[in-house]
Formats: structure tokens, sequence, C-alpha cells
């Protein structure tokens, strides 16, 4: 669609931000509101799909709901010019996949806050009943500022309804990240997106996906059967507990993960602050931490109070104290003879 275009005489397209298999992204104005917001614009055969635009209805309404800071914002969605079209908070900066690419590994220090970012989002939806569905990077915003915010809830849980025989392009259209269960054709869980968590978190640490393959039944058969390279493969130094955490999350079993990204997020959260020295560039912040609250509160320790001193000791004052004492006590006998000179003891 052609730059100016206008939608629903409200949204003016501004310029085309990128491109996917399901949807065209554009810098848009909004002109009733007069604010700049992101607006994705679906494929014409999804657009053209009854069924598909009803359940598109709903859940672009559910993640209109969700309201978090780590949680891109779902300003509006329509039909116009034979499209399907959603509003957003428009987010600068890039998306995840694009500074892998650009970086390569991120340090221990620089990934840890990433995605206890990305599990405050993502934890917040589950709690509110949704499951992401497609969590992958490339839904993963980060501005200047290094805030994270997942985006594509509402479209992602449409596209899952879609069968894999009808769109088997949408449905691997993100074979890297699908969970096991996913993988074999099943209903994604919590749990799943606890999975896709943990592939990305393993490609922020050592800069490379556990699982390549050029087919998509091949990437599946890795996801169901292979387990990845050791963590310590790729990065010696790692911390044995980090890698035990990352092997729990990629379990192939949904019941042998974290339950939800809350839990996931609070294990990595608790790992992040034993770290001695967090990295200037991208550090767990004041305001990044109070974001994150997850369902169970870990108990706080006791408040051992201020640190006590000895309080140091005043030689003068205890010398002048001595001789206050020795001058008072010398004059005991003094009153003591006068008060007998006038008051002789009866015989």
């Amino acid at each position: 669609m052609e730059e100016g275009k206008l939608l629903n005489d409200r949204y003016q397209l501004l310029e085309r931000l990128g491109e996917g298999g399901m949807a065209a992204v554009y810098r848009a104005r909004d002109k009733m509101l007069e604010r700049y917001v992101a607006i994705k614009l679906l494929r014409d055969d999804f657009s053209n799909d009854e069924a598909f635009r009803e359940r598109f209805r709903q859940e672009a309404r559910a993640a209109a709901n969700l309201s978090h800071p780590n949680i891109v914002t779902v300003h509006d969605f329509g039909f116009d010019v034979g499209k399907l079209f959603i509003v957003m908070e428009f987010v600068p900066g890039s998306d995840l996949k694009t500074l892998i690419k650009q970086r390569g590994r991120f340090t221990v220090e620089e990934a840890i806050p990433i995605m206890v970012q990305a599990c405050a989002g993502i934890g917040y939806a589950h709690r509110a009943g949704l499951v992401h569905c497609d969590v992958k990077p490339h839904n993963f915003l980060v501005t200047p500022d290094q805030r994270l915010k997942v985006t594509d809830f509402g479209i992602a849980r449409a596209l899952s309804t879609i069968r894999s025989d009808e769109h088997s392009d949408v449905v691997w259209g993100s074979p890297q990240y699908f969970s096991p269960e996913q993988a074999a054709g099943g209903p994604p869980s919590p749990a799943s997106d606890v999975y896709s968590l943990g592939i990305i978190l393993y490609e922020l640490l050592t800069g490379t996906l556990p699982f390549m393959a050029s087919a998509p039944d091949e990437l599946a058969r890795l996801h169901l059967d292979e387990m990845p390279v050791p963590l310590s493969e790729y990065v010696p130094e790692i911390s044995p507990a980090l890698e035990q955490i990352v092997e729990k999350v990629l379990s192939k079993e949904p019941s042998a993960r974290y339950r939800t990204a809350d839990q996931l997020g609070r294990v990595l959260m608790t790992f992040g602050t034993r770290k001695p020295a967090p990295s200037p560039s991208l550090t767990l912040t004041p305001e990044v931490a109070t974001t994150y609250q997850p369902e169970e509160e870990p108990l706080p320790l006791p408040d051992p109070g201020p640190a006590r001193t000895l309080p140091e000791i005043d030689w003068l004052s205890v010398g002048l104290g001595l001789l206050a004492l020795i001058a008072v006590g010398g004059l005991i006998p003094f009153w003591m003879w006068v008060y007998f000179v006038y008051n002789p003891p009866i015989r």
C-alpha cells in the first residue's frame, strides 16, 4: 500500500518500517489524537478470510486489555481498503533479532536484564489468561534507553488457529523458536512461551540458535528429540547455575519447565542480583526492576539495621571528671570536721 494513504479517515501512513510473512508495518499518524502510531496491515489472504477476521477481532480486543510497561499497547484495529489492520503504540528503536545480528553474543550482564523484562511482559499476559504463541526476538522491541516491549499478542494468537495444512508458511513462520509441543502440532500453553524464551536466552548468550536446519520438519524433529549443545561449550566461563536454568527451560516436557514466564523471570532476577559487576550499557535499573511484578514475591530478608561502632573515648573529659571526683572526695572529711565541731557528740 502506498505511503500517504488514509485508513478509516483517521490514520495516515507515513513510511514503511518493514515487512514479514504475515504483515507490513508502517509508521503512521493518528490525525484525531495527533500522535504517531505503528500500523500492521495483514496480508490479503488473511484479510479475505471471514472466519479469521472474526478471530482476529476477538484476539485484538483481548490484547488491547493488556496494560504493562513491557507490552506494546494496542490502540485500535479495523478493516479498510480490503485489509485488516491493527494500530499500536509506536516504539522507537529496533527489534531484538536485529540487535543480535548486529552485535552477536551478549554478555550475561547484558542478557539477564533483557530477559527479565521479556518475562515481565509475557508473565503479565499469562496471569491474564493469554498465551503469546509466537515468542521470538523479532517480536521484542528494544528502545534506545533499553526498555523492552513485547508485541504481536493478538496477531500471533489469531494465526495459531489456522490449520497447518492450509497455511503451513504461517504455522512455520518461526520454527526456530517453537516449543516441542507446538512442533508436534499441539496447542501452546504458558510453558510453550517459556520454552521459546529459553531459545532466545540461549541465542543471546551464545550468538547462535540451539537448533538449525534447512527444512521445517527437520527443525521439528530437533525440538522434539535432540538436546542443544551445552552453553559451556560456547562460553566456557558461563556459570553452572545459569547453564542449569537454561537446560530446565529447554526441557522437552512442559511439566519439567517453569510453569509461567513469571517463574522464569523471578529465577533470572535472583540470579542477576548475584553478579558483582553489571554492565553499564544494559543493567537492571530500578525502573526496570519495579515493573516486574511476579505472581509470587520472594520473602524479603530482615533488615539488620545500621552497623554499630564503638564510640571514640574523650580522654580530656575523663580526666576532668576524675579531678572533679577527687576534689569532691577531698572536701568530705573537711565538712565532717566542721559538723562535729558545732555538733559535738553527747557523752
